[in-house]
């Protein structure tokens, strides 16, 4: 994955015309990769600039895994960090005490 140090989420509009352009692919899959692609290519940047010049570098550069990853930073707040508490997850049933006396501590 290249460099990248800004993403700019796309206005709904945007994200609209480029759904309808990728649509005309019959296949689901082919459809999504290509959509998802274009819409990494115009918000991914690197001081001030695009990382991506189209889709098809943009596929030719990601996994799929890491592609998921960017839309869903771009889906939540649009940066490159996810901002959200960074918290354990709870669970009432929890015991920590026990958990490390199994552990051997």
């Amino acid at each position: 994955m290249r460099e990248m140090d800004e993403l700019r989420p796309l206005t709904a509009g945007r994200l609209l015309e480029l759904w309808r352009e990728c649509r005309r692919e019959e296949d689901p899959l082919e459809r999504v990769l290509l959509c998802n692609g274009r819409i990494i290519s115009e918000c991914c940047f690197f001081r001030g600039e695009r990382v991506y010049k189209d889709g098809a570098e943009a596929l030719s550069d990601l996994t799929g895994r890491q592609m998921e990853r960017l839309l869903r930073r771009l889906a939540g707040d649009g940066g490159l960090e996810d901002r959200r508490p960074r918290t354990e997850p709870q669970n009432p049933a929890f015991d920590a005490a026990r958990f490390a006396a199994l552990r051997g501590e």
